[in-house]
């Protein structure tokens, strides 16, 4: 072994506690040394022979690990897509809104005081009695008209047999 080597040696116990106690994860640091140390060796000839050793192979060490921390900020983990995969397929919804828009347009069609019931319940999800109130009409009759305006609904649906929408994979 090279006199550099042997001196070299010397320092490495001393460069791995430091990384351990930069990176606080035993594997990451040994990979920090080695990498270190392989710069070290590859650049031997630049070191100039009766300066300080420790000095420079911690500042290689620090650059090294300057180098990693910028490398990752630069690029994120890398995450297994499988295991997102559930969080980034939104599900179609097409038929969905077909229905929708079906529904809406048998709710339109309703007689203005079924539709006002219909909505004041189901969308707006008012108790009949209030209902009643807002309307000014008696409990009995929100609960006919309501009883009319969704079967007309229903009907309506069940006449037009709904879009069918094909399904593709």
């Amino acid at each position: 072994m090279s006199k550099f080597g042997v001196e070299l040696e010397v320092h490495i116990a001393s460069l791995r506690r430091y990384a351990r106690a930069l990176i606080r994860n035993r594997s990451d640091a040994e990979d920090l040394v080695q990498e270190a140390l392989t710069r070290a060796v590859a650049r031997a000839d630049t070191f100039q022979t009766g300066t300080n050793l420790r000095a420079w192979l911690f500042t290689i060490l620090h650059n090294v690990h300057v180098n990693q921390v910028r490398s990752k900020a630069a690029r994120p983990d890398e995450v297994d897509v499988e295991s997102v995969e559930s969080r980034l397929v939104t599900p179609a919804r097409q038929e969905e809104r077909v229905e929708l828009r079906e529904m809406m347009r048998a709710v339109e069609e309703l007689p203005e005081e079924q539709r006002k019931v219909l909505l004041l319940v189901a969308l707006e999800g008012l108790k009949y009695d209030e209902v009643a109130d807002i309307l000014g009409v008696p409990i009995g009759t929100v609960m006919s008209r309501l009883s009319r305006a969704r079967e007309a609904v229903r009907a309506k649906l069940a006449k037009e047999g709904g879009s069918t929408l094909r399904r593709v994979k």
